[in-house]
C-alpha cells in the first residue's frame, strides 16, 4: 500500500467522527420572510432570532434536564431535520373571531431521545421540546434562555408572593414596571407575559401556549440584557390553609418541576414581534399553539353577560328586604337579568358555611333550589362561586349535583399557583365540567395557555388587576394607564375576567376607595369602551342593578354588546398610552377607544374593517365636562357613508376617557 495513503488513514477514519461533531446550523424563515429563526444544534443547542438585517435575540440555550441524569440536549445523536408549511383554516368555538388562520413554516430537528420542534409565523416564533421516549420520564428542570441583542426596554409584571414560605404563591395580579432590560430587579421574578420594547420601537411579547400537565414558566433574569425560565418545583406536601382555608399551601417540594407521560410535549414557549404596537391587540399565536377541541359537540356553550354580586357588595336600594346573601337578593339580581337581556347571575363568596370548604354546606339565608328554578324559568342561568380547595375535594360530585340542579357553571377562585399539580387541577375541572356541560370561568387564576381551545367551555380567566383592585386600591394606583398596557401585554394571552361596568366614575383627583360603594378611575365611556376592548367571552356587569336601573342607556348599551365575535380588527395603539379595536358580530360593527390620564384625539382609518357603504352609528362619547366628572358623556345617533374618499373617522377622549360605538349597515 501506497506510504502516503497509510500515513493519511487514521485521518480519513475520523473524518465521519469530526463531520458528527461538527455544529449544524439552520435557518427558519416566517412566511413573509421578515423573521428568521437561526438555530445551532452543536454540543449546546442555541437559537437566535432577527427581524430583517436587526437582531433581536443573541444565541440563547434551550435544554431539558431529567432525573436520571440524561437531557434534552446536543450530547444526543442528532438524526435529521424535517420541515413543513401550513396554512389553513380552522373554526373557533367561543373566540374573538369565527375562523382563525394558522400559518407557519416548521423545522423539526430529530434527535434519538427527543424532537425539537420549531415555528415561525408572520407574528413571532415558538419552540417546544417533544419526548421519543417510550416510558414516562421525570423533568428535573428546563432551560429556556432570552438573551436580547439589545438593552431593550421591559414591561414586567413582578411576582409579588403571597406566602413568605411558598414563593411561588400568587395572585398573578401585579401592576407592571418599566424599567431597561439590564436594570431588572434583584432576585425577582416575573409571570408571563412580559413586553418588551426595542430601540427601533419594535414590540417583543414572551409567553407560553398548551401549557397542560407542566409547571407554568416564569422569568428570572441571567444578568444583563438576558432572561432564563423559571419553574415552580413539584409539590411534595400541600395542606389547606389561606385564603378562609380555600387555597392549597404548598409546605415541601420534590427536587423536580414535573413528572411526564412517554411521548409528552412540553409547552410551546413564544417570542411575538410586533413591528407596531397595534399588532399585539389582536394576534392568534397563543389560540392557534394550543390543541385542538374534542371533536364533539360544543354548541351548549352560551357566552354572555353575568350580573354580579360582589363587587357592589350587593348594595341594592329601594327594596322591601334586607339586602345581601340570601334568596330575595339572588331573586331580584334575576329579575333585573331577565329583564334586561343579561344571560347569568353569579352567587359569589358567601353562599357556603365560611371556612368549611365544603359546597355542598350551604348557608341557611340561602335556598339554593329556589334560586335556581327561579332563574331556569326566567331563561336566566346561576353560576356559583366555589374556591380552590372546596373544588378539589370532589370535582365530579360537585359538577354532578349542580349541574342536576341547573346551574349552568362555576367561577373557581384562589387557585394562586401553578405548579404542575395546580395546572393538572384546571385540566380536570374543564373535563368533568364539560362532561356536566358546565361553564369554567378560572378567577384567582394563572394567565390562559389557550386551554380555552381544547375545552371551548372555560369561558374566562382572570391573571389581571382588574376593576376589584378599585374597592381597596390607594389614589396613588394608577389603573388608567393599567388599562391601556393590558391589551397589548396580558390580554394577548387570552381573555381576561376584568370585571368592568362600573357607574360610579371618577377623575384622577376625585377618585378613593370605597369597598361598599366603590367606584373606577377613569370616565364613564371608559367602561362603557370596556365592553369592546376587553376579550371575555363571560363579561360582568358589576355594579348593583339599582345603579344601572337608573341609567338605562348605559345598561342598554352594556347587556348588548356581543362577548364573542365573528371578526377582529386592531385599529390604533401604544403599550399604555391608547388602544382601539373594531370587532364585528354578524353585520354589525363595534368600535371601542381608550386613553391614558391624557386627552387625545384620535383618528380612526375605517377601511381597515368597514366596506363602502351607508351606516347608522350609536356613539357613546365623553361630555365637554367629563375631564371634571367622569360620569359625564353623550350619546348620540349619527349616520355616515363610508367611501374611498372618506373612510377616517376622528375621536375626542377626555383623560381617562374613552369612545365607542355600533356601526350598522342602512
Amino acid at each position: 500500500m501506497n506510504k502516503r495513503l497509510i500515513s493519511l488513514l487514521p485521518a480519513l477514519l475520523l473524518l465521519p467522527l469530526c463531520l458528527a461533531a461538527a455544529p449544524r446550523h439552520f435557518e427558519l424563515s416566517s412566511p413573509d420572510g421578515r423573521l428568521v429563526l437561526g438555530v445551532d444544534a452543536g454540543p449546546q443547542i442555541r437559537y437566535t432570532l432577527r427581524c430583517g438585517d436587526t437582531p433581536v435575540l443573541a444565541p440563547s440555550a434551550l435544554s431539558v434536564s431529567l432525573d436520571d441524569g440524561t437531557a434534552y440536549d446536543g450530547s444526543v445523536r442528532f438524526e435529521k431535520a424535517l420541515r413543513r408549511s401550513v396554512d389553513e383554516h380552522f373554526s373557533a368555538a367561543v373566540y374573538k373571531r369565527s375562523s382563525v388562520r394558522d400559518h407557519f413554516n416548521e423545522l423539526t430537528l430529530r434527535y434519538k431521545t427527543f424532537d425539537l420542534v420549531l415555528r415561525a409565523y408572520d407574528a413571532g416564533i415558538a419552540w417546544r421540546f417533544v419526548s421519543r421516549a417510550k416510558k414516562a420520564f421525570i423533568v428535573r428542570d428546563e432551560q429556556a434562555e432570552f438573551r436580547f441583542a439589545e438593552d431593550v426596554e421591559a414591561t414586567v409584571p413582578y411576582v409579588k408572593p403571597d406566602s413568605p414560605r411558598d414563593p411561588f404563591l400568587n395572585g398573578f395580579e401585579a401592576y407592571y414596571d418599566i424599567h431597561p432590560l439590564s436594570a431588572w430587579k434583584e432576585a425577582q421574578k416575573a409571570f408571563l407575559p412580559v413586553s418588551f420594547r426595542m430601540a427601533d420601537g419594535r414590540r417583543i411579547n414572551i409567553t407560553e401556549s398548551d401549557l397542560l400537565d407542566y409547571p407554568g414558566m416564569y422569568l428570572k433574569h441571567l444578568g444583563g440584557t438576558a432572561l432564563g425560565g423559571l419553574f415552580a418545583p413539584y409539590p411534595k406536601l400541600i395542606e389547606q390553609d389561606g385564603y378562609n382555608n380555600l387555597q392549597g399551601i404548598v409546605r415541601t417540594t420534590e427536587d423536580y418541576i414535573a413528572k411526564q407521560p412517554a411521548g409528552a410535549s412540553l409547552p410551546w414557549r413564544i417570542v411575538a414581534v410586533a413591528s407596531e404596537d397595534r399588532q399585539l391587540l389582536d394576534s392568534d399565536l397563543v389560540y392557534v399553539l394550543s390543541r385542538p377541541a374534542a371533536d364533539t359537540d360544543w354548541s351548549w356553550v352560551k357566552p354572555g353577560k353575568v350580573a354580579w354580586d360582589w363587587w357592589n357588595d350587593w348594595n341594592i336600594r329601594g327594596v322591601p328586604f334586607r339586602a345581601g346573601i340570601n334568596t330575595e337578593t339572588y331573586k331580584y339580581y334575576i329579575d333585573f337579568a331577565a329583564a334586561n337581556g343579561i344571560e347569568y347571575v353569579i352567587l359569589d363568596e358567601g353562599w357556603a358555611v365560611l371556612r368549611q370548604a365544603d359546597l355542598f354546606k350551604i348557608v341557611p339565608e340561602i335556598d339554593m333550589k329556589a334560586i335556581v328554578d327561579h332563574a331556569n324559568a326566567k331563561g336566566v342561568g346561576i353560576i356559583l362561586w366555589a374556591g380552590y380547595w372546596s373544588m378539589q375535594r370532589d370535582i365530579e360530585g360537585i359538577c354532578r349535583h349542580y349541574s342536576q340542579m341547573g346551574v349552568k357553571g362555576f367561577k373557581i377562585d384562589f387557585m394562586n399557583r401553578d405548579d404542575q399539580l395546580m395546572v393538572d387541577f384546571y385540566t380536570q375541572v374543564a373535563e368533568t365540567a364539560a362532561r356536566y356541560h358546565l361553564l369554567v370561568d378560572f378567577h384567582g387564576a394563572f394567565k390562559p395557555c389557550g386551554l380555552q381551545r381544547p375545552y371551548p367551555n372555560v369561558i374566562n380567566h382572570e391573571g389581571v388587576a382588574g376593576l376589584e383592585q378599585m374597592k381597596w386600591a390607594q389614589p396613588t394606583v394608577d389603573q388608567v394607564t393599567y388599562d391601556v398596557q393590558i391589551p397589548f401585554i396580558r390580554m394577548f394571552a387570552g381573555p381576561l375576567d376584568y370585571t368592568q361596568g362600573a357607574m360610579r366614575n371618577a377623575t384622577r383627583r376625585s377618585y378613593r376607595p370605597v369597598n361598599t360603594e366603590p367606584m373606577s378611575q377613569g370616565t364613564r365611556c371608559r367602561q362603557l369602551a370596556e365592553y369592546v376592548i376587553f376579550e371575555a367571552p363571560l363579561t360582568m356587569l358589576c355594579d348593583a342593578p339599582t345603579n344601572y336601573l337608573a341609567e338605562p342607556e348605559c345598561l342598554k348599551w352594556m347587556a348588548s354588546v356581543p362577548t364573542v365575535w365573528d371578526e377582529t380588527v386592531a385599529l390604533a395603539g401604544q403599550v399604555g398610552d391608547y388602544a382601539a379595536i373594531a370587532r364585528r358580530k354578524g353585520g354589525d360593527w363595534y368600535v371601542g377607544a381608550m386613553t391614558d390620564w391624557d386627552a387625545r384625539e384620535l383618528t380612526l382609518d375605517l377601511s381597515r374593517f368597514l366596506p363602502d357603504g351607508r351606516y347608522r352609528l350609536e356613539i357613546f362619547r365623553d361630555g365637554i365636562n367629563a375631564d371634571r366628572n367622569a360620569r359625564d358623556y353623550v350619546r348620540e345617533i349619527q349616520d355616515m357613508t363610508v367611501s374611498g374618499a372618506q373612510h377616517t373617522l376622528t375621536v375626542k377622549m377626555a383623560p381617562g376617557g374613552g369612545w365607542t360605538a355600533k356601526f350598522t349597515r342602512l
